[in-house]
This record gives structure tokens, C-alpha cells and sequence, in this order.
């Protein structure tokens, strides 16, 4: 199961964040952008998940698919004027996930997805903000993401395909 985190929580785990521990736990859960962890199921044994998650990721919702860190910033500040009236956030940014099991990491992707498609309508695009490592370009592309671009400090991978074919069938 997966649920959001607090920023407690968020402050607590954010220390094993490999690729973007340098972001406060203030910054990943305000203006449009959310932290999610996932927890085993123990209901056959107690009635409270495990206390710690087997995997966390933070997604942004955005305007457009960000270049760097200061655009998902920009990108996701639901504050950020525009003359033109609201910029409605129809892209769910992936910043950064880890994993404290094997095969976490792409079933909290994969889980955290299904569920932004099903409870946010508005979402029309799903995208990855990763470091610019072999790891993570095998990471994306062996679950289905496109390369999408490459830029000084980060490469983009669109998961769009691939979470709304799975709805579809």
C-alpha cells in the first residue's frame, strides 16, 4: 500500500535519498509537490502497515516537464502568477525514488502512477527528473520509459505510454 508522508516523516528518511538529499523536507512537500511511501501490508498479522516503507519517491505536479531543479521548482509553485489565469499542473514529475528493498523502487513507480491516473484527472503526462547516471537510464528503460531528453544536469524519461496503455486494458 502506499500512502503520503508527513514532513516529519519526509524529514526522517530523507537523509537515504541518494540523488537529491540536499532537498529539504519543506521543499518536497509544499506547492504542488507531494512525498509517498511504500508500506507492506501486514493486515493478516496486525492492523497497522510496517512503520517503515520499503521504498519512498517524490513527484511534483507541474505545468511543464522541468529541465533542472530550479524548474520543477518553478514548474510545480502553484503560486507562480500568469496572466493568462491558472496554469493547470497536467504533469506528474518523478524527482526521486529509493528503495530500501529489492523491486521497490519500480512498484512504488509503478503503484504511485495507477493512482495519480485514477485520482487526478488533469494529469496528462508522466515524466522522471534523473541524474544523468547508467543506473538510472537502465532504472527507467528496463520499466518502459522513454528517453525523453537530455540536459546539463538531468535527463528526462516519459512513463506517459506506458501507465496509459495499462489502463486501458
Amino acid at each position: 500500500m502506499i500512502r503520503q508522508l508527513t514532513p516529519s516523516e519526509v524529514e526522517q528518511y530523507i537523509k537515504d535519498d541518494s540523488v537529491r538529499p540536499h532537498l529539504s523536507a519543506k521543499f518536497r512537500t509544499t506547492s504542488g509537490r507531494q512525498v509517498w511511501g511504500l508500506f507492506e501490508d501486514q493486515y493478516a498479522i496486525e492492523h497497522e502497515p510496517f512503520d517503515k516503507p520499503s521504498a519512498i519517491i517524490c513527484v511534483a505536479f507541474a505545468y511543464e516537464a522541468p529541465t533542472d531543479e530550479q524548474e520543477l521548482e518553478r514548474y510545480s509553485d502553484v503560486k507562480n502568477p500568469n496572466i493568462f489565469g491558472p496554469l493547470i499542473q497536467s504533469n506528474a514529475v518523478f524527482y526521486t525514488v529509493w528503495s530500501y528493498e529489492p523491486g521497490a523502487g519500480r512498484e512504488i513507480v509503478n503503484t504511485l502512477a495507477a493512482h495519480i491516473l485514477n485520482t487526478r484527472k488533469e494529469i496528462e503526462r508522466w515524466v522522471t527528473l534523473s541524474p544523468l547516471t547508467v543506473m538510472a537510464e537502465r532504472f527507467h528503460t528496463k520499466n518502459g520509459a522513454v528517453l525523453h531528453s537530455v540536459h546539463d544536469t538531468c535527463q528526462v524519461f516519459d512513463y506517459t505510454s506506458r501507465v496509459t496503455s495499462e489502463q486501458e486494458a
